[in-house]
């Protein structure tokens, strides 16, 4: 099949995007962009919240851990189910209490106006880094697949890709995105389903008789019991309960559609769905990973892991698999980018400008705003993705996981404080707490896992040595796993619990 063939698909899909951003973006308004007018269907947002939670990575990089490291990654999605629960019943009706347009508004109820802006900033932070992230990934793979034999640069194709995002967001904002992320997770979900059929057929299996070949070779455990190890099933488990609770719960892009819906019982019922989605989905893309682990080793494909999936559906696949699969893969792209520039525009209007509290703005004058900075976010995540490639790092999945433990961290702890204790914080001193305690806790981290950051940034010298020598004798054979994001949590409230004081009788 020809690469030409296969954009002309793209394009279409494109341009069947547009037309449902055309139609439910008509008549919108500000609020609209920000909320969905808290209109929203909770069966729509559970299911559109899928593409967003998974993106491109969990589709590309996820089955590509399976042939190192088989179906361990499943702890995290364990996690993942328990961090639920905790979005539904603990922080979804604080939310709902206050009526909040901006889940960081909390904050300035709590604690006053510097800790909700430095609660606003670390998400804006963190969202830039992880959303750029999973859409280089993509774009990455579509270029090295397809765009490079029509002589397409990386930097075309991430303008392109950017700007027609930019096209069906502007002005629906959230009220647009519940509807393309309905669409999108139905051709991703479908198009994984489909490849796992045909990979199946092809080689004469069955699920259950797939299931057993991966038995036999080791592929289908889940459980590491090794505590020293970063991937011990109680750091993992524990680790990816607070990146859903961090992530999601604390996280503007994934809760603006939470509280689109109208009322919190229907709310809670959407994040309840979406997580027994989730395991199986993930146990789904893990099943393919095995899949596709089978079948390289039958055909003798050797490639990166992120690069298995696409080389084996591009090239070893039918041209109509081949279609569906870069349809799935591109409704795993948007999601992730297009809920990010909208969260992105809204916090930063709301929280940082304070639109909300801007009486003296009209409509007109907040809607040529929001598009300035909607416009602005982009150019932001164009220049980043051009950097990630600069680096070309091909584990991004376990990059993103890690930057969420530094970036994070300060929002579990805000958060926490404010939930658990009664204490009064001195209100300015908050983002000094909130930057020292990531700093502090990358240097632990860098320590403890030095092996890793080698690898991943390719640093050399003879320091190294001496890194790691300290590291065995501080450590032993320790290693910090997911659960970085809990001692970086931890150790900001302590932080904020020494410049707060007791709250008066």
């Amino acid at each position: 099949m020809t690469s030409g063939l296969l954009f002309t698909f793209v394009i279409g899909y494109f341009l069947l995007l547009l037309a449902v951003a055309w139609y439910t973006s008509r008549n919108s308004n500000n609020d609209s962009f920000f909320i969905g007018n808290r209109n929203s269907n909770w069966m729509l947002v559970a299911f559109g919240m899928i593409g967003t939670s998974l993106s491109g990575v969990t589709f590309v990089s996820v089955p590509g851990t399976v042939g190192g490291a088989a179906f361990t990654y499943f702890q995290v999605v364990i996690g993942y189910f328990f961090g639920y629960l905790v979005i539904a019943y603990v922080l979804l009706p604080m939310y709902y209490k206050l009526n909040l347009t901006s889940i960081y508004n909390y904050l300035q109820h709590r604690f006053g106006m510097m800790s909700y802006k430095t609660g606003a900033l670390f998400f804006i932070f963190s969202r830039v880094l992880g959303a750029t992230a999973r859409l280089y990934l993509v774009i990455n793979v579509l270029q090295i697949f397809i765009l490079k034999e029509m002589n397409i640069s990386f930097s075309l194709a991430t303008f392109v890709i950017l700007l027609m995002i930019l096209l069906y967001t502007y002005e629906g904002g959230v009220k647009t995105i519940v509807f393309t992320d309905t669409l999108q997770t139905t051709f991703m979900l479908l198009g994984l389903i489909i490849c796992i059929v045909y990979v199946m057929g092809n080689m004469g299996h069955s699920f259950s008789s797939t299931l057993d070949v991966l038995n036999k070779n080791g592929l289908t455990r889940i459980f590491n019991t090794d505590a020293n190890s970063s991937g011990f099933f109680l750091k993992q488990i524990i680790g990816g309960m607070f990146i859903t609770i961090t992530m999601t719960g604390l996280d503007q892009e994934m809760m603006q559609k939470n509280i689109s819906v109208k009322t919190l019982r229907d709310s809670q019922k959407n994040v309840i769905t979406f997580s027994v989605i989730v395991m199986i989905v993930n146990f789904l893309f893990l099943f393919m990973g095995g899949l596709l682990y089978m079948y390289g080793n039958m055909k003798g494909i050797n490639v990166p892991a992120d690069d298995l999936f696409p080389t084996v559906a591009l090239h070893y696949m039918p041209a109509a698999v081949s279609i569906i699969f870069v349809i799935a893969l591109i409704s795993a792209l948007f999601p992730s980018a297009d809920g990010a520039l909208t969260a992105l525009t809204s916090s930063f209007c709301i929280d940082l400008l304070g639109m909300k509290r801007r009486d003296d703005w009209d409509e007109q004058r907040k809607r040529r705003i929001r598009l300035m900075v909607h416009f602005s976010f982009a150019i932001v995540f164009f220049l980043i993705v051009l950097g990630f490639k600069w680096v070309d790092n091909k584990s991004i999945i376990d990059v993103i996981l890690k930057v969420a433990g530094f970036t994070y961290g300060p929002l579990l702890g805000l958060f926490a404080f404010g939930r658990l204790s009664k204490r009064i914080l001195h209100d300015k001193r908050s983002i000094y707490v909130c930057l020292a305690a990531p700093v502090i806790i990358w240097g632990v981290d860098f320590i403890n896992n030095i092996d890793w950051y080698q690898a991943q940034f390719k640093l050399d010298g003879a320091w190294l040595s001496s890194v790691k020598n300290f590291s065995r004798t501080i450590f032993g054979n320790f290693k910090i796993g997911y659960e970085l994001l809990i001692y970086n949590g931890l150790l900001t409230y302590l932080g904020l619990y020494f410049i707060s004081k007791k709250k008066a009788q």
